[in-house]
């Protein structure tokens, strides 16, 4: 992990004058090798990208949830539908 410092304040014209006050959080940073990702073509599991992106979903923070990715799919899916029929009913 990696702790992330950044700065709020008002917009203003001179960036100089902008009150800084500091924030700070924690940012993961996988590089793309390291996480996962579901080659759709042969349903396979792989780290890295090694497929195209037409033939890969992910990325995945571990092997378990990147072979779930065709059930999250339909459950994203389901509660889009879901939104639309609340929506248009």
């Amino acid at each position: 992990m990696v702790a992330v410092g950044y700065s709020v304040g008002a917009p203003s014209r001179n960036a100089k004058s902008v009150p800084r006050r500091p924030i700070w959080g924690t940012l993961s940073i996988m590089s793309d090798d390291e996480q996962w990702y579901f080659r759709v073509s042969d349903k396979a599991v792989v780290q890295g990208k090694d497929a195209g992106a037409m033939d890969r979903m992910g990325p995945y923070p571990d092997r378990a949830t990147a072979e779930r990715a065709l059930e999250i799919a339909a459950e994203r899916n389901k509660a889009a539908d879901d939104a639309d029929d609340s929506w248009s009913s």
